[in-house]
């Protein structure tokens, strides 16, 4: 096989039974990186860890972390991409699973982040700090009522945004989030952020650029 790091087409075995190329001078496992293509595959098809770990025979913890090294690997070439386009238009998201939204209370348990829209068809999403920290605080002043009516108004009247028309790139964004996230139980919040770029990910690229943009990048990763 071609080395994946150069693409030279000479490479030998080395008594540990890996390959080494000739050219670059860089050692690999074919194994492993078939299997690496296996899991981005899946990934990129939009399978759970639960899902890919029995497709593949594996072990659940190990697709776990191999996923949450796509996520990462994703929102950094997510970060760069964005900064080699100028903003087209942006708007303010605030995202409350349907099973919360009946209570008011929940409201501290949102996620607000910005979404832009650049290079035609691409979105890239800022995640702003939530409010989940001050639940505790305002739940034990009795303010919660007060605050809730506050918050409300205060996002009716100062909506960050600056777009063309009611249906486009970004709305679509939202739409294709709705359902994206729906597939993932109980989020935790500091994990949020990761979720929402591969969300971004999926929707600005093909499983086949997905896939080739994580198997190029996750060689430097290892």
């Amino acid at each position: 096989m071609n080395c994946p790091y150069c693409n030279h087409s000479v490479t030998y075995k080395t008594k540990t039974g890996q390959e080494k190329c000739s050219s670059c001078k860089r050692k690999f496992s074919p194994k492993k990186i078939a299997l690496n293509g296996s899991l981005i595959e899946c990934f990129c098809a939009g399978f759970n860890a639960n899902r890919t770990a029995k497709e593949l025979g594996l072990n659940y913890l190990t697709v776990k972390k191999r996923f949450e090294s796509f996520r990462i690997i994703a929102a950094d070439h997510l970060e760069n991409e964005y900064r080699r386009y100028p903003v087209l238009e942006y708007d303010e998201y605030i995202y409350l699973p349907k099973s919360k939204k009946k209570i008011k209370e929940n409201i501290f348990d949102s996620w607000n982040f910005l979404t832009f829209s650049y290079n035609e068809k691409m979105v890239y999403n800022l995640l702003m700090p939530n409010l989940r920290r001050y639940k505790q605080e305002f739940l034990e002043d009795g303010l919660d009522n007060s605050y809730f009516k506050e918050f409300s108004k205060f996002m009716m009247f100062n909506k960050i945004a600056k777009t063309s028309k009611m249906e486009n790139t970004i709305t679509e964004f939202w739409k294709f989030f709705e359902n994206f996230i729906l597939q993932y139980k109980g989020v935790e919040s500091e994990n949020f952020i990761y979720y929402l770029k591969e969300c971004e990910f999926k929707f600005n690229y093909t499983k086949k650029e997905q896939a080739d943009i994580l198997k190029a990048s996750f060689l430097n990763y290892l």
